[in-house]
C-alpha cells in the first residue's frame, strides 16, 4: 500500500500540470494520442540523459553538473523529443502547439525524474518520500514546464517564420530556458535566502513569462 501511495505522490503532479497546460489551447486542442506520445518520449529520454549526466558529474563534480550540465542536456533533450516527433506532423499547426508539446515533453521528463527521486527518498523513510514528492510536485515538476515553455514558444512561432529567422528564435529560446534552469538549480542549492529568492522572485517571473507566451501564441493562432 505504501508503494502505491508513494507512486501516486510522484506521478500525479505530472498529470495535473499536463492537464493544466493542455487546457490552455482554447482554439484547437491537440489530440490526446500525440500528447501522450510526447509525454512518454519525454519520460524515456530521461534515462540516457541521466546516464550522460552521471558520467559528466563524475568529471566536473555535482555543483557544476547541476548548474551547467543538467540545464544544457535536459533542455536540449526535451527540445529534441518535440522536434523529432510531433513537430513535422500536420497536428503541429498553431504557434501555441509549441508550448503545449514542450509542456508534455517537459512533464514526461519531470515525472520519471520525480518517481526516481521520491522512491530514492523512500529508501530512507516514508516521511522523507512524502516531503520530497510534495516539494518537487510544487516546484521542480512545474519548473520543467516553465523552462520548456521558453523554447516551446520559440519553436511554435518559428515554424511559421522564414528559415534563418526561425532558427535564431529557437536558439534564443533554448538559451533562455537553459539560463532559467541553471538559475533555478543554483538557488535550490543555496541557503534559505536563495530558496526565498526562488519562491518570491524567480518562479513568479517564470510563470508570468509562460502565461505571456501562451497569450501571444494564442493571439497568433487566432489570426493564423
Amino acid at each position: 500500500m505504501e508503494y502505491w501511495l508513494i507512486f501516486l505522490i510522484a506521478f500525479v503532479p505530472g498529470l495535473f500540470w499536463l492537464y493544466y497546460f493542455y487546457k490552455k489551447d482554447r482554439y484547437e486542442p491537440e489530440p490526446i494520442a500525440w500528447i501522450l506520445v510526447v509525454f512518454s518520449l519525454g519520460a524515456l529520454i530521461t534515462i540516457p540523459v541521466g546516464f550522460l549526466e552521471g558520467i559528466l558529474e563524475s568529471i566536473t563534480g555535482s555543483i557544476l553538473a547541476a548548474i551547467l550540465i543538467a540545464p544544457f542536456c535536459e533542455e536540449l533533450a526535451k527540445y529534441w523529443v518535440v522536434k523529432k516527433s510531433v513537430y513535422g506532423s500536420s497536428e503541429f499547426d498553431e504557434p501555441v502547439d509549441g508550448i503545449i508539446y514542450a509542456a508534455a515533453a517537459g512533464l514526461g521528463f519531470a515525472t520519471l525524474e520525480n518517481i526516481l527521486y521520491v522512491f530514492s527518498a523512500f529508501d530512507e523513510s516514508l516521511l522523507l518520500a512524502i516531503e520530497t514528492g510534495v516539494l518537487r510536485g510544487l516546484f521542480s515538476v512545474p519548473g520543467h514546464v516553465l523552462f520548456s515553455a521558453m523554447w516551446g514558444a520559440a519553436i511554435g512561432m518559428a515554424k511559421f517564420m522564414p528559415g534563418e529567422q526561425g532558427k535564431m528564435l529557437v536558439w534564443k529560446g533554448l538559451v533562455l530556458s537553459m539560463i532559467a534552469h541553471a538559475l533555478f538549480n543554483y538557488l535550490i542549492l543555496q541557503s534559505v535566502v536563495g530558496f526565498a529568492l526562488l519562491i518570491l522572485i524567480v518562479i513568479p517571473v517564470l510563470w508570468i513569462l509562460a502565461h505571456r507566451n501562451i497569450r501571444q501564441a494564442l493571439s497568433l493562432s487566432f489570426f493564423k
